[in-house]
Parts: structure tokens; C-alpha cells; sequence
């Protein structure tokens, strides 16, 4: 399907001097399309980017790029950005899609988008925003891709032409740059042209994409003197003199603009191409811009001056109908203007590329009613002249009076919104509550910048008393994204507002609380909400308001007495039973605070289930999501990991459904993968923190979001043996080299610590894991399931304190001996181990594998049992290290981790045994063995019993529990929950 098939396709205007861009036009459209009568069809898009100075040709060049593509059957697509409505968020992006979805309903729309229709049916303005929640940007720019992508393969071939990009609104832009990479992809050619000067100075993401690989955009040059001369000749007669050219080209410099109106002035006005005339020449070039145009303009009559304002003010807006109420003109006086002013070449008699609307045909009459289609100057050049040379006053005026007929008009608050934001204040309470409107909108759509514009316009209105509060607090929220330092001025304002009634000085609290964390100022968020815990008088705020307390010192790397907190949200938990959100709340936080300090594991989980309920929302704007977050650890911690990954799992889909694809999301992939990282899916646990990362490399440079996702990933790499890949990640985003400002796990420092060690440097190591421990220990944060510093410190010693070195490591094996998880259990053993000597060293080996064999931990079950096998093998007990290396090199292999295979067989062979065939089909499915085991134990029969039950060996029923825990993703304490789930 072509929008344009069966239309008539017009001659291209001669262009001199640009046969190198037309040269790379063909050849991106044969790409495209393939030769006339080529069976190959459809090949691949990309982008082609004109850069050039105002009337330099550009809008010309992409008119015959569109000529070419319509001639080839070509769908087009077009968009122009607007001087007038750079503020106008997805302007330019609704112009591009809204042919393709004009002629559909509501219902065709929700099924083109499908599930993607609520995130990004108001950016492209279908449907008017409702009261639903607010995508963040990326969500709406992810939207927007799937969508064109379809439109791509759907419509294929497609160009998509977008003029003055240097004049886009951001958000259509930051889309375009995001998007116009994949276009090499698709079916689908990009064609754009700017002016670099005008471009604005945050279009960084723009300038990298067309300049990318190298390759710079096509620099469009003045004409020489020899092509100005050619258009001289062809316009005015093949006689026009030498030296008459020659003036046409230094009095326009070029400009093949500035050529064509004065080649057409000169006609018009009958002027002779002679020498004699050339006075005369510089006086009609004087009128083709600046103060000359003006003074041309007025010439024509005060009613065609009325009207050009209008016309600059309404921008693309105008039509005829809002032209005239705006210029305060009766429609026939009005029409009579546009006449002049299309005769005089300062308005187009039609815009370029216009098309009539689906079902009527390119020749037939518009509809009764007169002239409403758009009104366009011939040249943005004019356009800008006109506007600029409205006094200041009357601009500001006919600004009042284009809000008021647009809104008249039923445009819409944010069409009005753009005008709005150009008239004085004067403490209008229908211009406040309208501004207010088209932030509501703006917000809907995934435009947070745009909305703040408009709060701060309503709020220099200014509102009424009353309104004042309720306006700083949008406005605070708006900001929020993109200048959190503007959020904390905004919502302390409203603090101090007289009117603020008590139920919104919570939700200011709580929004103050959020940007002061985002702007790493947690220590300011804990004293502010200490001082309006102290003044708040009802019981649930009080109660809301600890919450928020507790859980931002919980993130809080500076907390000077964190035992005492933990006294009191233990005696605030005791008496809770999840009645209300803060109560759910505050459990899930002593849920949290029980397992950092190594409390029984049982404990933990009970508060984990109480806080979780029904289940917790991951895109409540009222209550943020740490909580939730926090509550699905503590079941990864605990053993529990595929309760853990449930929660995750849905708490991502609840964030892409809602739009809402950056910090959240980023934080849903990576500590996903960090669970999957201690299931021992060492695969797919990088493949989802690279994921993650992504999306936190897009939200900003050394946010939390960043350090969860590095830290998590540089332990995957070390895992599996790639340490100078992690080397090179730690070295690009100075890993290691800051410290964060709120409490990051894996803990960063211990992490780094973990990588100078993988690369030799014990030294250094052991200096960063002694200043961890110096700053946990105080804290009461004596977890190893959580933060294994002291396994790691033991590591860093064995060679030079070697009885320290044990004494650290058998610490930390008592400490998560009283947590209880049987993964921590195993771990702690296993470094306490290696760290010992003689038959200790093979005890606590064999200990830490039955230990590990009761979990879920994969990957540090085959480090153990390589370990084990390594020890039997020098203990002289080839047959006995047998099993273990075999073990430990299936589930290495199955783990994904090649270096700890590596060293299985190695051992193998200094041991003289044979290489492994896999046993294991890969799949995390239970086999009828394994569920008959699970379902015995669960049901309290012994390792004995369940053997004889079986008609197994006792080795081979542990061998089915440890492949049932490890795919169902629990520890016996969970089977029976997760066995009748899996």
C-alpha cells in the first residue's frame, strides 16, 4: 500500500550545482527499491542528512527527493519543524504519523498500536489524555519506534522527509536521533536538512547521528557565479548581460533563495537584464529580506500587514478562518489579503507536499467555505522577518488573541499553552487553570519538559492563593526527570505556602524526599523529613511519614547510628499487621533491614510475606517502588530466588505497560539478572544487566540505576573468567574511583575489591575490603549472603596472614550460619575451606557441598564441588574426585562459565579420568525422578527414605533434591510453596 499511489507526481524544479546530494538521493532510493524491473524488491533504508544556511536550497532538495520517491512509489512520509513551535512537544512527530492513522477509528488505532496504544496515543495526539499515570519519555520514544517500524514493513517502501530539523521540538527530535540508526535496518530512508547554526545547543544525540561513522551530512554551498548566471538567463532571457549577472550573484551571495525571488521580481516588475538597471536590481534584492521586505509588506496595505502578523504569530496553525478572528479582519477583507499576499510571493499559493485528505481527489475543489487550508509564507526566512518586526506589544497581543481563537476552535490547552506562554501575566485564573491543562497533557504524553514550561508560565500568572500550593507542586513534579535541583526549590516553596492543606504537604514531602535522594542529597531528604514528622499531627501521616523516613536512611551510605534505627523499625514492625500501605510499607523495610543484618532467615521471610500481601505495585506514584523492590530481594538473599524472579517479572511488565522504560526498567533488568546471576545462569544474567545498563547509560552518567548495573555485571565477568573485559568496564566508568552516595549492592567497593584481587593486586584488595568492613560493621550490616566482604578479605590474606585469613572466613561461615540460607551456609564454607589446611580444609569442602546442594546456588555449587574434587585428587583419592569434577564441570558448562570448566578439566586430566559427556538436557523442567523426590521430601521423608521409596542410592537422591532446588529456584525451607507452583 502507497498513501500517495495513483497521484500525479509533478516535474522537479531545475537544481544547479547539487549533483553530487541528488547523485546520493538515487542511489539511497535505488537501495531502497531496487532498479526498475528488479525481482530483488525491497532492500535496506538509512538516513541522508542536507546541512546548509538559511535559503542555501535545502526544502528545495528534499521537494525532489520526495518527487523522486512518489515516482518510484514510494510512501511518504513529511514533517517540518516550525520556528513558532519548537515549544509544541511532538509537533513534528504527529505530522509524520497522522496521515498513516487519519482515515482510522479509535478502534483501528488500539489495534495497530496494541498494547503500546495508551503509552503513545497521546504523544501522536489521537486521543485526549486521560487520568492514567505518565509514561517517562523513553517509554513514549520506544512507543514511537515500534510504531514507525511498522509503519516501515507495512508500507514499505518508505521515506520519511523532515525539513528544518534545526526547528523541531525536542521531543520529536530526541526521538528522530534515537530512531534514525535503525533505518538501515528497515525498508524505510531518512531525509533531513538544518541549519547548523540554528541548531539547538542540547541536540548533542542529533549531531551524533549525522555525523556517525564519519560520515558528516551534505554541506549545501552557495551557488558559483556561473549557476546564478544560468537562472538569470532562464528567467529573464538568454540576453540578460554579464554584468547584470554578475550583481544578481553578489547581492543574493548565492543564495539560490535570495536568486529565485529576485530572478522573479525582476519579471514582475518588468525589469530589463541590462546594466542600465542594475540600481534598480539592488533595490528589488533589498525587498527580498530584511528591512526591505518589511517596508514592502506595508506597502501592500494595512490589512495585509494585520494579517502576515497573524500568520507569523499562528505559525502552523494558520488558516484562514483563525488568521482573520486573530488579526480582528472580516473574512472577506481577509481573503482579500491573502490574494495580495500571495500575488506579492510573501504567502504560498499552496504548501509543498500538501496532500488533500484521504478520499477526495489532488484536482477537486476544497469544500464550500473558502480557503481552510493552511496559510504558509513562501520561505521560513519571511516568516521570521514578520514575526520579528511585530512591536513588542501588539506581538504579545496577538499572541492573547491566537489563544483565545484557537481555543474557540476546540485546538486544544496545549495549542492555546503555546500562546499563553508569550502573554504578560495578569492574574488570570482562567489562563492559570488552562496552563495547568496543557501540563496535564503534556505530562500524559511523555513531554515533562514541556509541561514545566507551562507550570512556570501559571505560576508567574499568577494563581490565586488558594492555587498557589497545587501549582508549585506540579510544577515540582514536572521537573522532576530532567532538573531534579529545580524540584527541591519548587516543593520547598510550597511548604512554606499558608494554604497548603495537610493532605498535600504529604505528597510535597514525599516528591521533595524523591529529588533530594536523585540529586544525592539523602542526608538533606532524612532532616527534612524528620522536621515535618515532628509537625504532622494525624496518625497516618505521622505513620506515612515514617516510613519515608526509614526507608531513605535504609539508602543512606552516611547513617550515623543505623543500629538504632533497626531497634525501632523493629519495635514499629512488631506491632503492625499490614492494614494500610505505610504498615505494608514499614514491614516490607524491616522484611529488608532483618536480612543486611544476617537475622534467621525465617524472620526476614515472614515480614517479606506480611509487607507483600496481594502484592506490591512497582508504578504507584504516591510510593515509589524501592519498596517493592527491596521485598523481592529478600527473597533472593533467602534462598528464594524464583519467588524473587516472579516478582521481578511482573514488576518489569508493569513498568512497560505504564510507559515507563527508564530507571525503573533499568533497575527491573539488571537486578534481575542479578538474580538469574545467583540461580547460576550466568548467560542470561548478563544478557539482561547489559539490558539494564542500557537503559541506565540513557537515564544519566553516575546514577544509581548505573552503579547497580556495573557492579553486578563486572561480578558476571569475573565469574566467567573474562576479567580484562571487566578491567576495560570498571576503567570506562571510573568504577571504583567514586563513591556513591547511597547504599548500592552488590556493594560497590567490595565488588571492586573483588576485581583487584581476580587481577593479582591482593594488596589494594585487601585495603578496600578493610575500609568496607570499617563502614558495615557499625552499621550492624553482617550479612555475607549480602555483602561477602569478609569471604573476600579472607582471599586478599591467605597468602600473607594466613591465620587471620581463617579466623575472617570462619566469622563470616558463624554469621551465615545464623541467617540460615543454605546458599550462604555453602559459600562461607567453601572460602573457609580453601583458606584451612589438611583434612579441615577436605571437611569443610564436603561440608559446604551438602550445604550448596540444598539451594539454589548453581554456580557456587560447581565451584565447590571442582574444589572438592581438586582436593581428593591431591589427597590421592583419584576415583573419590571423580564425581565432584564431573559435577562441577557439568554444571560450570551449564552455568556458562567457561574458565571454571576449564579448570575441571584440567583436574580431570591430572587425575588421568576421561571427558565429561553431558548428562543434563539443558531445560529447567523437572523430570518425574526429580518431582517424585521433591514431593517426598516435602512431605518430611528423610535422604534414607526417599531412597527406598525411589530404589536409589542415597548420593543419587541428593543429586535430584539439588536439581529440583535449582530449577525451581528455592531451598527445602520454600519446596513445598514452589513445588506446587513448578
Amino acid at each position: 500500500m502507497t498513501l500517495n499511489a495513483g497521484r500525479p507526481v509533478p516535474p522537479g524544479p531545475t537544481l544547479l550545482e547539487r549533483e553530487a546530494e541528488l547523485t546520493a538521493i538515487e542511489a539511497r532510493l535505488e537501495e531502497l527499491c531496487g532498479k526498475p524491473g528488479d525481482a530483488a524488491g525491497i532492500r535496506s533504508g538509512g538516513v541522508i542528512v542536507f546541512a546548509g544556511t538559511a535559503g542555501a536550497g535545502k526544502t528545495t532538495l528534499l521537494a525532489e527527493a520526495r518527487r523522486r520517491a512518489l515516482a518510484r512509489g514510494c510512501t511518504v512520509l513529511r514533517a517540518c519543524g516550525g520556528e513558532q513551535e519548537q515549544e509544541s512537544a511532538f509537533h513534528v512527530v504527529r505530522q509524520l504519523v497522522q496521515p498513516v492513522l487519519a482515515a482510522a477509528d479509535e478502534e483501528e488505532h488500539r489495534r495497530i498500536l496494541g498494547s503500546w496504544y495508551d503509552i503513545v496515543a497521546p504523544a501522536v495526539g489521537l486521543v485526549a489524555p486521560g487520568s492514567a499515570g505518565s509514561p517517562d519519555p523513553q517509554g513514549v520514544r520506544d512507543g514511537l519506534d515500534w510504531l514507525v517500524t511498522r509503519f516501515a514493513v507495512q508500507y514499505a517502501p518508505v521515506v520519511a522527509i523532515v525539513d528544518d530539523a534545526h526547528w523541531a521540538d525536542a521531543p520529536s527530535l530526541a526521538w528522530l536521533a534515537g530512531f534514525a540508526p535503525r533505518a538501515v535496518e528497515l525498508p524505510m530512508l531518512i531525509l533531513t536538512g538544518y541549519r547548523p547554526e540554528d541548531m539547538p545547543q542540547d541536540a548533542a544525540g542529533f549531531r551524533r547521528v549525522v555525523e556517525r561513522d564519519g560520515t558528516r551530512p551534505y554541506e549545501l554551498a552557495p551557488l558559483s557565479e556561473r549557476a546564478v548566471a544560468r537562472m538569470v538567463r532562464e528567467g529573464l532571457g538568454a540576453e540578460a548581460d554579464t554584468a547584470f549577472c554578475h550583481e544578481c550573484w553578489t547581492v543574493t551571495g548565492g543564495s539560490p533563495f535570495e536568486v529565485t525571488e529576485l530572478v522573479a521580481r525582476s519579471y514582475d516588475s518588468g525589469l530589463k537584464p541590462q546594466p542600465d538597471n542594475l540600481p534598480q536590481l539592488r533595490e528589488l534584492a533589498s525587498a527580498v529580506k530584511g528591512e526591505g521586505f518589511i517596508e514592502g509588506l506595508h506597502r501592500l496595505g494595512t490589512s495585509c500587514v494585520h494579517l502576515g502578523w497573524a500568520v507569523a504569530v499562528l505559525g502552523a496553525e494558520a488558516t484562514l478562518p483563525l488568521a482573520s478572528d486573530t488579526a480582528g479582519l472580516g473574512i472577506e477583507t481577509a481573503t482579500q489579503a491573502v490574494a495580495r499576499l500571495r500575488e506579492a510571493r510573501i504567502l504560498r499559493a499552496a504548501p509543498p507536499g500538501r496532500e488533500p485528505p484521504l478520499g477526495r481527489g489532488a484536482d477537486e475543489e476544497p469544500p464550500p467555505g473558502g480557503d481552510s487550508g493552511p496559510l504558509e509564507f513562501s520561505h521560513p526566512l519571511l516568516a521570521t522577518a514578520v514575526y520579528r518586526a511585530i512591536p513588542d506589544g501588539l506581538r504579545t497581543a496577538l499572541h492573547g488573541q491566537a489563544a483565545s481563537s484557537v481555543r474557540a476552535a476546540g485546538m486544544g490547552p496545549t495549542v492555546a499553552a503555546r500562546h499563553l506562554l508569550e502573554v504578560y501575566p495578569d492574574g488570570d485564573p482562567a489562563v492559570v487553570e488552562e496552563l495547568r491543562e496543557a501540563a496535564r497533557e503534556y505530562q500524559r504524553a511523555g513531554a515533562p519538559e514541556a509541561a514545566h514550561r507551562c507550570l512556570g508560565r501559571a505560576l508567574r500568572e499568577p494563581p490565586s492563593l488558594e492555587d498557589r500550593p497545587r501549582v508549585l507542586y506540579e510544577l515540582g513534579c514536572s521537573a522532576l526527570l530532567n532538573a531534579p535541583a529545580a524540584t527541591v526549590n519548587h516543593l520547598r516553596a510550597a511548604l512554606e505556602e499558608p494554604a497548603l492543606t495537610s493532605e498535600l504537604r504529604v505528597q510535597v514531602v514525599y516528591r521533595l524526599a524523591q529529588a533530594l535522594g536523585h540529586a544525592d542529597r539523602m542526608g538533606e531528604a532524612v532532616r527534612m523529613i524528620e522536621s515535618e514528622y515532628r509537625k504532622a499531627t494525624g496518625a497516618r501521616t505521622r505513620l506515612r511519614m515514617q516510613a519515608e523516613l526509614l526507608m531513605r536512611n535504609a539508602f543512606r551510605a552516611d547513617e550515623e547510628d543505623s543500629p538504632a534505627r533497626s531497634r525501632r523499625l523493629a519495635r514499629l514492625a512488631s506491632h503492625l499487621t499490614g492494614r494500610g500501605m505505610a504498615e505494608r510499607y514499614i514491614l516490607g523495610l524491616r522484611a529488608w533491614d532483618a536480612m543486611v543484618r544476617g537475622e534467621p532467615t525465617d524472620t526476614a521471610l515472614h515480614f517479606a510475606g506480611e509487607a507483600l500481601g496481594s502484592g506490591l505495585s512497582w508504578t504507584d506514584e504516591e510510593w515509589g517502588f524501592e519498596v517493592p523492590v527491596l521485598v523481592a530481594l529478600t527473597y533472593m538473599y533467602c534462598d528464594q530466588p524464583g519467588r524473587a524472579e516472579e516478582l521481578f517479572k511482573a514488576g518489569i511488565d508493569e513498568c512497560e505497560r505504564k510507559g515507563w522504560r527508564g530507571g525503573h526498567l533499568s533497575f527491573g533488568f539488571t537486578l534481575l539478572g542479578y538474580i538469574r546471576y545467583r540461580r547460576g545462569d550466568l548467560t542470561e544474567a548478563e544478557n539482561l544487566v547489559r539490558a539494564g545498563l542500557r537503559i541506565a547509560d540513557r537515564v544519566g552518567s553516575r546514577v544509581p540505576a548505573q552503579w547497580f548495573a556495573l557492579g553486578i555485571l563486572i561480578e558476571i565477568l569475573i565469574a566467567r573468567g573474562r576479567v580484562d573485559e571487566a578491567q576495560r568496564i570498571a576503567g570506562d566508568y571510573s568504577y571504583g574511583q567514586v563513591t556513591p552516595g547511597a547504599v548500592i549492592y552488590p556493594d560497590s567497593q567490595t565488588v571492586y575489591a573483588e576485581l583487584l584481587l581476580a587481577s593479582g593486586l591482593r594488596e589494594e584488595a585487601e585495603a578496600q575490603l578493610t575500609a568496607v568492613g570499617e563502614r558495615l560493621e557499625p552499621r550492624g550490616m553482617r550479612n555475607p549472603a549480602w555483602c561477602p566482604w569478609q569471604l573476600r578479605l579472607a582471599e586478599a590474606l591467605s597468602t600473607t596472614e594466613p591465620e587471620r585469613a581463617a579466623r575472617t572466613a570462619w566469622e563470616a561461615v558463624e554469621r551465615a550460619r545464623r541467617f540460615g540460607a543454605p546458599s550462604a551456609i555453602g559459600r562461607a564454607l567453601h572460602m573457609s575451606a580453601l583458606v584451612s589446611t589438611g583434612a579441615t580444609r577436605l571437611e569443610r569442602l564436603r561440608e559446604a557441598v551438602r550445604h550448596l546442594e540444598r539451594s539454589p546456588a548453581a554456580y557456587e555449587l560447581a565451584c565447590a564441588l571442582v574444589s572438592l574434587g581438586a582436593q581428593l585428587r591431591r589427597a590421592g583419592l583419584p576415583q573419590d574426585a571423580a564425581d565432584g569434577l564431573y559435577r562441577g564441570l557439568e554444571g560450570a558448562v551449564l552455568c556458562g562459565a567457561p574458565a571454571l570448566a576449564a579448570r575441571a578439566r584440567d583436574e580431570l586430566a591430572a587425575a588421568g579420568l576421561p571427558p565429561l559427556q553431558l548428562r543434563h538436557d539443558g531445560t529447567d523442567a523437572l523430570t518425574a525422578q526429580e518431582r517424585a523426590a521433591g514431593e517426598a521430601a516435602v512431605r518430611g521423608m528423610p535422604v534414607r527414605g526417599i531412597a527406598e521409596e525411589l530404589g536409589l542410592t542415597e548420593g543419587a537422591v541428593r543429586l535430584l533434591l539439588s536439581g529440583v532446588y535449582r530449577k525451581l529456584g528455592t531451598d527445602p525451607a520454600g519446596l513445598p510453596t514452589r513445588l506446587r507452583g513448578g
